[in-house]
């Protein structure tokens, strides 16, 4: 048994190691790898997760205050859309790319003869995510560009599919997506973008604007665009790989880059504009702006007029990205909270001595537990359909699930950040509000989440979709299902209990939105998207709860049963009458992650807070 981590160590949050600090990373990595993989990736993960802790920490600060500058012209007037970064960037993006997060799941490392799954990018994307979750946008979409080249390119873009996956940073160019126009927001069928072909370039040429462009300067930027003819909507847009330089150079790396500061457009720079960077609330590390193609030279990828169903390739693992993210903001954020409420005296005490502070932490740390084990349990599935195309195979259960899960990862981790991270703002008191504390510039981030790669709204649509075209919610039940059959343990039969009768409940609103108009399914999705993370959730939970139990240890099983308590279970009175000291009780199990042996789980409990009667 241990007792826990001891916060009154640190006087912040930073100068650590964040993944020897994250107890729930490394428990739900060490879930979803094989033992092999996770034997290899530990010390690696740990690597990073110092680099993290240590030094992109505290240069992140700096760049949050040195954001990127857009030179439009040269010194001569000529048109070189250049984006200026601190050496602070760069020094953050080599430590980043140079954990492998992107080479290391498309090609096989250095003592490993397969590529690591999909969820090793996210692993390290969360760590990443604790110091800067601008940062980890371009990084998303480094893999993204990557994983749609693999897909779909026929062999004609093998440069551009190098050079993102290059572990050599020297030698790397970053990918962006460019979807949004003015007019359409999230409507992508209203793309006004055409695309002509050029038979003496021997190229497409784009025309149009990009309203919303995030990772503006990338080399591997893909956008979508309507050919001549195309139908109308969705169906009718390509996708294009639209590179930074001119094509007919080649891939334009950084390095290359910085050597040509003052080159003009006649010397190698692709024909668009990038009209002005946008003034955001936050993520400044990245650069987002607005473009405009004027005649731009560009790729087609893969097939014309399957551009859309391509770019959902990416727009997962997009999702679950912004899903990482949120959990590693989460994570941040809670050790923030830790080390503060243990250092800060209020009335002769440390604040985390005081039942209302010690429900805040408790809570804000079963949050944390559940979007990171629903995430990457989602990731897990996203790895195995990954894996099922590269080998040419079949991976239908996985991918229908996955489809359900991964807008609902995205809608409900979105949320859970902002939610987690203002209250974290809160804890600091005064200090949090103002830029000298980091839970300023982690609240500033964090609001993007449930904005990028899809509203909540728009998630909530597409749960609708994946129930309908891919009948997802069968995988769904049969996953629900065997996880509550495999818990044993008398501790968790109330819980399992109050799940199961959830559950029936949810297959009951299923079989409601089957059978009702349109319009009343719009209405009751975003409703049934969070009922259903709630009891996929705690299915997950309690699940692994009982495998930690067998193992020796009962934590999981207090935070599970505490998941369900206030996420599935009806309260007389608010709970006010229901005698619930749990988050008294049961503190530092869950918010310093002491173990619990699991003879102290109560077999009947009068209220959620005997366990240790």
């Amino acid at each position: 048994m241990t007792n826990g981590y001891d916060y009154s160590e640190y006087d912040r949050g930073r100068g650590v190691n964040y993944w020897q600090l994250d107890r729930t990373l490394r428990r739900e990595l060490a879930r979803v790898y094989e033992d092999d993989e996770f034997e290899w990736a530990e010390p690696r993960l740990s690597a990073f997760g110092a680099a993290s802790g240590h030094v992109i920490a505290d240069t992140a600060d700096y760049v949050d205050d040195h954001g990127p500058e857009l030179r439009t012209h040269d010194r001569y007037g000529s048109l070189c859309n250049r984006v200026e970064y601190v050496t602070e960037q760069f020094e953050n993006e080599r430590l980043a790319y140079g954990s492998g997060v992107i080479a290391d799941v498309f090609r096989a490392p250095p003592g490993r003869s397969e590529p690591m799954p999909m969820s090793h990018n996210l692993g390290l994307l969360y760590l990443l995510s604790y110091s800067d979750p601008g940062l980890a946008c371009p990084v998303a979409m480094t893999g993204g560009a990557a994983l749609v080249l693999e897909r779909f390119d026929n062999g004609e873009l093998d440069e551009y599919f190098a050079a993102l996956t290059s572990r050599e940073y020297d030698e790397l160019i970053e990918g962006a997506m460019f979807l949004t126009e003015e007019q359409g927001g999230s409507d992508v069928g209203a793309t006004e973008t055409t695309a002509t072909y050029d038979d003496q370039a021997d190229c497409w040429r784009l025309t149009g604007e990009k309203w919303f462009c995030s990772n503006i300067d990338a080399e591997g930027t893909l956008a979508l665009a309507r050919a001549e003819d195309a139908p109308e909507g969705t169906a009718g847009l390509s996708m294009f790989l639209v590179p930074h330089g001119d094509p007919h150079e080649g891939v334009l790396t950084k390095e290359r880059r910085a050597e040509r500061a003052d080159a003009t457009v006649d010397r190698g720079l692709n024909h668009q504009r990038y009209r002005r960077l946008k003034d955001k609330l936050g993520t400044i590390s990245v650069p987002t702006g607005e473009v405009e193609f004027e005649d731009t030279k560009a790729y087609l990828v893969g097939e014309a007029e399957n551009g859309f169903k391509q770019m959902a390739q990416m727009l997962n693992l997009e999702r679950l990205s912004n899903a990482a993210a949120a959990c590693g903001i989460m994570g941040r954020v809670l050790l923030e909270s830790k080390v503060k409420a243990v250092n800060r005296e209020a009335f002769g005490e440390t604040i985390d001595q005081y039942p209302l502070m010690r429900e805040d932490l408790v809570d804000m740390a079963v949050d944390h537990e559940a979007a990171t084990a629903f995430t990457f349990e989602t990731a897990r599935l996203f790895s195995e359909h990954v894996a099922a195309e590269r080998a040419g195979e079949s991976a239908d259960e996985a991918y229908r699930l996955m489809r359900l899960l991964t807008p609902i990862a995205k809608l409900r981790t979105g949320r859970m950040a902002v939610e987690t991270a203002s209250y974290g703002m809160e804890i600091q008191g005064g200090n949090g509000y103002v830029n000298e504390f980091v839970t300023h510039r982690l609240l500033r981030d964090a609001q993007v989440l449930p904005i990028w790669e899809g509203t909540e709204n728009i998630l909530s649509l597409d749960v609708l979709r994946a129930l309908d075209r891919e009948d997802a919610f069968d995988p769904f039940a049969v996953a629900v299902q065997e996880r509550l059959d495999s818990v044993s343990h008398p501790g968790l039969a109330e819980a399992v209990e109050t799940v199961t009768e959830e559950f029936h409940d949810l297959t009951a609103a299923v079989a409601t939105l089957a059978t009702e108009d349109g319009e009343y399914a719009q209405l009751s999705a975003k409703r049934f998207a969070h009922y259903a993370f709630d009891v996929f959730t705690a299915s997950l939970l309690l699940a692994e709860a009982q495998a930690e139990i067998e193992a020796g240890d009962g934590r999981l099983a207090l935070v599970a049963r505490r998941f369900v308590d206030r996420q599935l279970t009806s309260r007389d009175a608010r709970g006010i009458t229901s005698g619930d000291r749990f988050a008294i009780e049961q503190f530092d199990p869950i918010v310093r992650c002491s173990t619990v042996d699991p003879a102290d789980l109560a077999v009947d409990r009068e209220s959620p807070t005997a366990a240790d009667d």
